[in-house]
């Protein structure tokens, strides 16, 4: 059984279809990777199934079980992360607390015991702090564990925000464009770092402009047009696609 199945989806905004019928599969394991023009549907179908939008129509399962609908805050409980296009860090936290933020779904909620400061909460508040921490040094972060957000370079914040959705303990994880505004040299941290998400046995699931990117890391790709699917394939398959070509790579891609 896949992991993720979409069947049929659609969304409609008014008379727009942004997402018309798309299906598709996502076994466990992989990275898969979303592309398309700009205003294809991507973000869209993430926020379909990331439970930001309740589609118009279709099914969305994870191991076998529907979602279509579901809150994110219920999604993340099932082990669904993810990241969005725009920067949505706490500037005026430390760059572990925005991590910590990322386990809020695992802390006690008890007010009277947060009040209180019982040993309890205090010595769950230690270990989470050294799980974020663990976290940091995983994305390359170390150097900035004890750092203010608003401090921090804009290709850092883009990493320090996937250890925040890391800190949720996703078997899936969503990333919104990961290189978006970034130089070269960041684009490989990231481009390494999500293969080194992929290895710990994270599935990944990638929207993404930077072809160089896509192509190095994933294993399937769906492409995405006028909010229909296009293609899909291995990136081999995808890159040779004559429809893919005219409406997206490129006639010398």
């Amino acid at each position: 059984m896949s992991l993720l199945e979409v069947k049929d989806l659609s969304i409609h905004f008014g008379g727009v279809k942004a997402v018309q019928n798309v299906s598709f599969t996502i076994d466990a394991g992989i990275v898969y990777s979303v592309i398309g023009p700009n205003g294809a549907g991507k973000t869209t179908l993430f926020n379909l199934i990331t439970g930001v939008y309740k589609p118009t129509s279709g099914e969305i399962r994870l191991d076998g079980e529907s979602i279509g609908g579901k809150s994110p805050d219920e999604l993340a409980r099932r082990g669904v992360a993810r990241t969005f296009q725009n920067l949505q860090i706490c500037m005026n936290m430390s760059a572990i607390e925005n991590v910590m933020v990322g386990a809020h779904l695992r802390l006690d909620r008890n007010l009277i015991k947060a009040a209180l400061r019982l040993p309890g909460l205090t010595r769950r508040d230690a270990e989470l702090r050294g799980e974020a921490a663990e976290l940091m040094r995983f994305v390359g972060l170390d150097k900035y564990i004890n750092a203010r957000a608003d401090s921090m370079p804009y290709g850092a914040l883009k990493r320090l925000e996937i250890a925040r959705a890391l800190a949720m303990k996703p078997r899936l994880i969503f990333l919104d464009e990961p290189a978006a505004g970034l130089n070269p040299k960041e684009t490989i941290e990231v481009d390494e770092l999500i293969r080194k998400v992929a290895d710990s046995g994270i599935t990944v699931v990638l929207v993404e402009h930077d072809m160089k990117m896509v192509m190095n890391l994933s294993d399937r790709i769906l492409v995405l047009d006028y909010g229909k699917k296009l293609a899909e394939g291995s990136g081999e398959e995808v890159r040779k696609n004559p429809d893919v070509i005219a409406a997206y790579l490129g006639a010398h891609a």
